[in-house]
């Protein structure tokens, strides 16, 4: 099944024709199945609301299809992991998930760019062809929180209300492009060097840290990407471990300077007296004094006050180069 979001980012009606044409060797409306001369039985779905992708993902599942690809953000992507899997309060077991495949065509893309997809959709559509003519494929951590999976982060604090600004310009009219995510991420911090710090985090074998101003937890690297280039919270957490954590304990722009210089190097690990930073940690537990705002993989959740974050092993197969 080829899932397609038509409204993301930086999916374009021609893109997603060559994508269509290359899979199904022809032009079919959405919902028509054929058979493409490398031997691929091709359903394709266009999504038309906020969770048709984990409907049609959970569709795919029940009817035994070997693949989805998903082409579009990693909101959707999120989506459609939370419909081929049973809930995370389910124990690993029941029917066979299909494989997962991305085609990126969202703003950041950091889920299938660290599984080593290629940023461009017509890259990645060739890259995809080889992948599934090859049999290519792994299988991923995952972490989870508030009964839902994610793929590659999820935040409390200043991340989450860059995304929410950002969600709102995009409903403004205004383009989610590199330079309006740095400008929005250095206004909102600047704007939050105030506040009053409000979170605890706890880790296994650890004492709890409090006076938490932010707090990210991974489950791969990069954390996200600055157009090209990018941002490595957790160098030392992949999709074949646990989790990572990054949590920071002032918002002082002074303090926070050289922190920011070693973020956007590519040689140096962040390393600050005030930053909490762990790798390959099997749960992390945030509480706080007062409702915070949520993101998970990219998309603002509202606020929390506490969130208890588990990664499960292994969780989803995707088509994808090996680690």
């Amino acid at each position: 099944m080829l899932i397609v979001n038509p409204f993301a980012t930086s999916t374009t009606e021609a893109g997603r024709d060559a994508l269509r044409d290359t899979l199904t060797a022809s032009l079919r409306r959405p919902g028509d199945a054929v058979t493409t001369s490398n031997g691929f039985d091709v359903t394709v779905e266009h999504t038309t609301h906020r969770g048709h992708a984990g409907e049609l993902a959970a569709i795919a599942r029940a009817e035994g299809y070997d693949v989805v690809v998903v082409h579009g953000g990693d909101g959707s992507v999120n989506e459609v992991v939370n419909g081929l899997l049973d809930s995370p309060a389910v124990p690993a077991v029941g029917p066979p998930s299909p494989a997962l495949a991305v085609v990126p065509g969202g703003s950041a893309n950091v889920f299938a760019r660290a599984l080593g997809i290629d940023p461009d959709p017509l890259k990645a559509t060739g890259q995809l062809v080889d992948l599934l003519a090859t049999g290519q494929r792994r299988r991923v951590s995952l972490g989870h929180t508030d009964n839902r999976w994610f793929l590659f982060n999820a935040g409390l604090g200043v991340d989450a209300r860059v995304i929410k600004s950002i969600e709102e310009q995009r409903t403004a009219g205004h383009q989610a492009t590199a330079g309006r995510y740095f400008w929005t991420t250095v206004r909102t911090f600047i704007g939050a060097a105030r506040d009053t710090p409000t979170l605890t985090v706890r880790i296994p074998d650890a004492d709890p840290v409090d006076g938490v101003h932010f707090a990210f937890v991974s489950n791969a690297s990069p954390w996200t990407y600055l157009g090209t280039r990018p941002i490595e919270t957790n160098p030392g957490t992949n999709f074949d471990n646990r989790l990572g954590v990054f949590a920071s304990r002032s918002m002082n722009p002074i303090r926070n300077l050289p922190l920011a210089r070693q973020l956007l190097s590519k040689r140096s690990t962040p390393h600050v007296r005030h930053l909490l930073r762990a790798d390959d940690v099997d749960a992390v537990e945030i509480t706080s004094t007062e409702p915070i705002d949520m993101q998970m993989d990219g998309e603002y959740l509202g606020t929390r006050t506490a969130l208890t974050v588990h990664c499960r092993a292994a969780a989803v197969e995707v088509v994808a180069p090996k680690s």
